[in-house]
């Protein structure tokens, strides 16, 4: 029941354009299809394990057999669709059994059913399945042919030519315009830029839309005249294709020359050439080969757990078949042994029969063949017809529309949907996901000087409310009018001219890969790839500092309104291993100097020992800084000597020739020069939380669902935002910080954890002592049940220590039994190890969430995955399961639609399990009193029609519309979400009261009618038993009583459930009497040979006293349970729906009383209530989240002691910790 999943790590919509009337869910299943099936479509081919390519030289480079540049992402053509998608369909196993099912009814010795009972469902099926990946690959075709057919300029033999991409090769050179897309993974020659220049954006590539800069190797940068382009015929030798979408590693042969090629000379197919008059490029890969469709990723398959068990049950059930198929066999023997063989002569056996045993053995078949609806086929189609549903009212839902940036929120996959109702873990990021992800330059530290508070004249730090007017910055014409600061000692000390101030602005400004952009004079536009560079150019800027543009070579800044151009020597950029930037420069008088800005963890390490008192100071103000939730930078300066300078630029240049290990030998040169650095200061950027984030919080740790947040922040930082968010709280019992730097401090760390949340329970329960708990098989239960709300903050290097295989249990035990985790300065990788972790040994739901590239691990790992699409593009977007634009949102998802879905899903099992065992257990009895003979009861066209035309709608619409209690109630009492965590609405013990259910119907639905006929007659005297009216009286019981039971499973009505339940009874008697009439038997006098039978059956009064008395004695004992239930055990939707009764009874009697007045008894206005009930708790007007607790505290004591009780149980039945892997812990 796995549903394909597009899975993809960037966008393609600008390459494979789909119309846009064309639906957004399934051009999202095609693109992922599209590249989740690229290795389909090219040849297979061996390993590369470098790439060569030679320019202007065809003949060359074809000796490979590099792939073309033609894309194919169809997977069928005319001829081949019909076997192709039929082979296809039947790996499905459901399929499979059901076409074996067709064959056994083709056998005239075995079937007792014609065929057409088992091939119209399985036709309808599969033509609708055929049908929707037909119209899949009618738009992947017309892609293809869209994309493949675009035109190119080619250089051929010295002359540009249009060629279309599908034509273009390894080698060929190629012209690329403004605003054009480009064809292939191209080396960039030449451009109308001065050095080499040209600007992209890559937002097809990794969703970030600001300009990116490329420049052209200085050889190759004068090759701007296409004569001497077609001269050309260096060759590249570099990396064989991969998915690094940020890394390339090649070097350039030209004239006995050798030149290192980086990502930075590379044009990658996807990417759009902007603010570019023209452009020429080198052809290194091409189709299937570019880094575009190299990172489409396998396509994933994700699986609910309802998914799981059903396909357990459904081996259940085929066992139950076979079990039942035997047992009438035997009987099938036995009887033709002992009875039937007296009857020979006008009860002949078949030619082929020659014993009582091969008569069983053929009996078996045959009811295995009437039996089979069990599990029929449209159960399958149903499940995904509801899943759509449920995926549409989140993609409709306008309470998760995000009008600011006019994003709906998406279910990016339809497989999921009841999944979101059963979540008990929730992995966070931080920046971008609880918080906005738009910074704001709040404080700095320049040489031991902390600016950004404002103090009043008794020297009290001033409040945001309280503070003076912002700094005026009217003195800088280039100033950002946007930008606030509210400190003006800073602006007096960069006035004054103080050194370490300049000299700090002046870091900024040169420090950073920002591209500017000056649309009229004094305009400037900054392109930044992150918010944080964004904020701090932005910063300097206004204080003096202003970067106003760049070239490959200079990079030229407004200082204190004097133009200074800088010779940029070197960029060591920034990655998340070293988490630091650097750039080299030479000022105009000659100085060479280092400037650096990096995390503090990484920085501070690499500084000169004479900044020892100055670190100190810093360090504080850096404290203080995260103390707020600030994010930190420091920054550093080194000078170098010109002797040095070129000692290290050559062996720098060495490295990036390497053809082996070339990022760690440059990353090792980088090391040696960032060394021995003078500390300058510090900044801090706030991050402000989203909006409702602490609300969302509270709600989704009321609903049972615990939220670890995973951020690359510091430690301060980190904490700071969940006391904030309030994760964290002041009434914790305890806040356990765990920053060991070896193995043996974090053992030790996360013991003394577990001691002082076991001291707090040292005897409870049953007499246990704390010893014995520690060495007690169930050690994470008990953990789980302390007393307390603690919580778990934890280092990165800590957590590396934790996540290794000796420790991962303990560290799992401790976090587990903590309200809130954060884990701190975590790498991508770490992220997604913790939600492997929680996966490995927790029978859990987990959900992970993220905005950025940095998430899309965690994201794919969990078993649940959603995107924010905010500031860092849309990577994590498109790796997700469902996606919208603020975390907020989450509350919805889960609490409404998560809920609703599961509870519609396990009700919708429910009733199908039951209607269908109702349905054909009849058969199983049947054969008892028909000679084991295989007849069935019902006519063949009821078993036809039964579950695609009497009983399906009304069980869908009951699948797609029902609710327990309204949205707003859903919200309102979070603690209705655990029974899904519990798996209680659908699990194996409901599935056999299912089972018993329907096979207690079918007894009464058979006995009932066959002790009555045996006795009835007719108006007119005459013996009513005949085969016919008694199956036209069983099927016509059948469907009133799964009619009238689905009534009172559904508990959310509306028109079309109306509509469904009762047009679904009339159109049964309808075909019923038109099966039976003059007109069909004139048509076909062979089909439908029973006239009139069905109106002279119905019109008999003994047939509907009949039906009646089935219907009662098969639904009473069901209402009788339920009213004893709801008031003996309610749960908590009864009784929130009781208080819903109230407040309406509640509101009427208000209007009464507001019409007559005081005229009435005192005592009236309770009289609806003979017992106190919920009326002041829902009229106080208290905040919702208390009158939750309220109201799941005060409702009856067993209704919250049995979801606690079975909590328990769940708990108790975890393994101990040294079972491994193998023996998973249950939370």
């Amino acid at each position: 029941m796995g549903t394909l999943r597009a899975v993809p790590l960037l966008s393609i919509s600008g390459f494979f354009s789909l119309p846009p009337s064309f639906p957004s869910r399934v051009s999202h299943g095609i693109a992922g299809t599209l590249l989740g099936e690229m290795a389909l479509c090219a040849k297979k081919r061996p390993p590369e394990e470098e790439r060569r390519a030679r320019a202007n030289d065809r003949e060359y480079n074809e000796r490979f057999q590099y792939a073309s540049n033609c894309i194919k992402t169809s997977k069928y053509n005319i001829l081949t669709f019909l076997p192709v998608n039929l082979f296809e369909q039947f790996q499905e196993v459901a399929n499979t059994y059901f076409l074996f099912l067709l064959i056994l009814q083709l056998i005239p010795q075995i079937s007792s059913l014609s065929w057409f009972t088992t091939i119209v469902p399985l036709v309808l099926v599969l033509t609708i399945t055929a049908v929707k990946d037909a119209t899949d690959d009618y738009f992947r075709h017309k892609s293809d042919n869209q994309v493949n057919n675009r035109q190119s300029q080619v250089l051929i033999n010295g002359i540009l030519q249009q060629e279309q991409w599908m034509n273009v090769c390894v080698g060929d050179i190629i012209k690329l315009e403004n605003n054009q897309f480009v064809a292939a993974d191209l080396l960039l020659l030449s451009s109308s830029e001065p050095h080499g220049l040209c600007y992209i954006e890559t937002a097809e590539l990794d969703g970030e839309t600001n300009m990116k800069v490329r420049q052209a190797i200085p050889v190759t940068s004068e090759l701007g005249d296409i004569s001497k382009l077609a001269k050309f015929d260096g060759e590249v030798i570099c990396e064989p294709p991969n998915n690094k979408l940020d890394k390339f590693s090649g070097t350039l042969y030209w004239k006995e020359n050798k030149f290192p090629l980086s990502n930075q000379n590379m044009l990658l197919r996807g990417c759009v050439l902007r603010n570019t008059e023209w452009c020429f490029g080198l052809v290194i890969f091409a189709g299937p080969d570019t880094k575009l469709m190299q990172n489409s990723g396998r396509t994933k398959f994700k699986r609910t757990s309802i998914d799981r068990l059903m396909n357990t049950l459904v081996l259940w059930i085929f066992g139950f078949l076979v079990c039942m198929g035997v047992i009438l066999a035997i009987g099938n023997a036995i009887w033709e042994h002992e009875v039937g063989t007296r009857f020979q002569v006008y009860l002949p056996w078949d030619e082929a029969v020659d014993s009582a045993f091969f008569s069983g053995f053929l009996s078996f078949w045959s009811y295995i063949i009437i039996l089979n609806t069990v599990v029929p086929i449209s159960l399958y189609v149903s499940v995904e017809v509801i899943r759509l549903g449920h995926s549409y009212f989140i993609n409709w839902d306008k309470k998760m529309f995000c009008v600011k940036k006019r994003t709906p929120a998406e279910a990016r996959t339809t497989t999921l949907n009841e999944e979101l109702g059963q979540v008990e873990y929730i992995f966070s990021d931080k920046t971008g996901t609880l918080t906005q992800n738009i910074m704001v330059f709040n404080k700095c530290s320049i040489n031991g000087r902390s600016y950004g508070d404002v103090f009043d004249v008794l020297g009290h730090k001033a409040e945001l409310g309280e503070r003076p007017e912002p700094v005026n910055f009217s003195f800088n014409p280039l100033a950002d009018k946007k930008f606030l600061f509210w400190d003006p000692t800073l602006l007096e000390a960069v006035k004054m001219g103080d050194p370490h101030t300049h000299e700090f602005f002046r870091l900024l400004s040169l420090c950073h890969t920002v591209m500017s952009e000056e649309k009229n004079e004094g305009e400037l536009y900054y392109k930044a790839q992150s918010p944080d560079e964004g904020a701090l150019v932005t910063a300097a800027r206004n204080f003096g500092f202003v970067f106003r543009s760049r070239t490959p070579k200079t990079i030229t800044v407004h200082e204190m309104g004097t133009a200074i151009t800088y010779q940029l020597l070197a960029i060591l950029d920034f990655n998340n291993i070293r988490k630091r930037m650097s750039v080299i420069v030479r000022n105009p008088e000659g100085k060479i100097r280092l400037y650096c800005k990096g995390a503090d963890t990484i920085l501070l390490d690499r500084l000169h020992h004479s900044t020892q008192e100055l670190l100190n100071t810093t360090t504080d103000h850096l404290n203080e800084y995260a103390g707020e939730g600030l994010r930190t930078l420091v920054l550093a300066y080194k000078d170098l000597d010109e002797e040095y300078y070129e000692e290290w630029a050559e062996r720098r240049l060495q490295a990036s020739l390497a053809q082996d290990s070339r990022e760690d030998r440059l990353a090792s040169v980088y090391e040696e020069v960032e060394s021995d650095m003078m500390l300058l200061g510090a900044t801090a950027i706030e991050d402000k939380l989203q909006q409702g984030v602490p609300e969302t919080i509270a709600l989704l740790t009321l609903a049972n669902i615990k939220i670890w947040v995973l951020t690359g922040d510091k430690q301060e930082t980190a904490v700071n935002i969940g006391y904030s968010c309030k994760m964290l709280t002041d009434d914790m019992t305890e806040v356990f910080i765990v920053t060991g730097h070896t193995v043996l401090e974090v053992r030790e760390e996360l013991r003394k954890a577990r001691e002082k949340m076991m001291d707090s329970s040292r005897t409870v329960g049953n007499g246990f002592t704390y010893q014995e708990k520690l060495s007690s098989s169930k050690l994470t239960s008990v953990l789980e049940a302390v007393a307390g709300e603690y919580a778990l903050v934890i280092n990165g290097h800590s957590l590396a220590h934790a996540l290794e295989a000796d420790m991962e249990l303990e560290f799992l035990e401790t976090a587990c039994a903590c309200k809130a985790v954060i884990c701190c300065r975590v790498t991508p990788l770490q992220k997604a190890q913790v939600v492997e972790l929680v996966k490995k040994y927790k029978k859990a739901v987990t959900l992970a969430i993220g905005d950025g590239a940095n998430d899309v691990s965690m994201i794919k790992t969990a078993h649940i995955g959603v995107g924010i699409s905010g500031q860092e593009g849309i990577q994590a977007v498109l790796a997700s399961d469902y996606a919208f634009s603020q975390f907020k949102f989450l509350q919805r998802l889960l609490l409404v639609h998560g809920r609703w879905s599961y509870l519609r899903m396990c009700k919708f099992l429910c009733y199908f399990f039951y209607k269908n065992f109702a349905f054909t257990m009849v058969h199983f009895w049947f054969g008892f009193f028909c000679g084991f003979s295989a007849q069935t009861v019902y006519d063949q066209y009821f078993i036809t029609l039964y579950n695609i035309v009497y009983t399906s709608l009304p069980v869908l619409a009951m699948g797609v519309f029902d609710q327990d209690v309204p949205e707003q109630r859903s919200m309102e009492y979070p603690k209705l979400y655990e029974p899904g965590q519990l798996n209680l609405l659908f699990n194996k013990r409901e599935f056999f009261i299912c089972i018993a259910q329907g096979i207690y119907t079918s007894v009464l639905m058979f006995f009932i009618p066959y002790g009555v006929f045996a006795e009835a007659t007719r108006d007119d005297g005459t013996q009513l038993a005949d085969y016919q009216s008694f199956a036209v009286t069983v099927a016509t019981s059948l469907v009133i009583v799964v009619s009238v039971q689905i009534g009172l499973d559904t508990g959310y009505w509306t028109a079309i459930n109306h509509f469904f339940i009762w047009g679904s009874l009339a159109v049964y008697f309808a075909i019923l009497f038109a099966m039976h009439s003059n007109g069909l038997f004139d048509m076909f006098p062979n089909q439908f040979r029973f006239v009139g039978n069905a109106q002279n059956t119905l019109a008999q009064p003994t047939v509907w006293l009949t039906i009646v008395l089935t219907t009662v004695v098969c639904i009473m004992p069901v209402v009788a349970f339920r009213f004893l239930r709801l008031n003996l055990k309610p749960d908590l939707s009864d009784t929130v729906r009781y208080t819903q009764l109230v407040r309406k009874k509640q509101k009427a009697q208000h209007r009464c009383m507001r019409r007559v007045g005081r005229t009435g008894s005192r005592r009236s206005g309770y009289a609806f209530s003979h017992q106190e009930g919920f009326g002041e708790l829902i009229m106080s007007g208290k905040n919702m989240r208390l009158s939750s607790l309220a109201l799941s505290g005060f409702t009856t004591r067993s209704s919250s002691s049995w979801i606690e009780s079975l909590r328990r149980k769940k708990s108790d039945s975890a393994s101990s910790p040294s079972g491994g892997a193998e023996k998973p812990l249950k939370g």
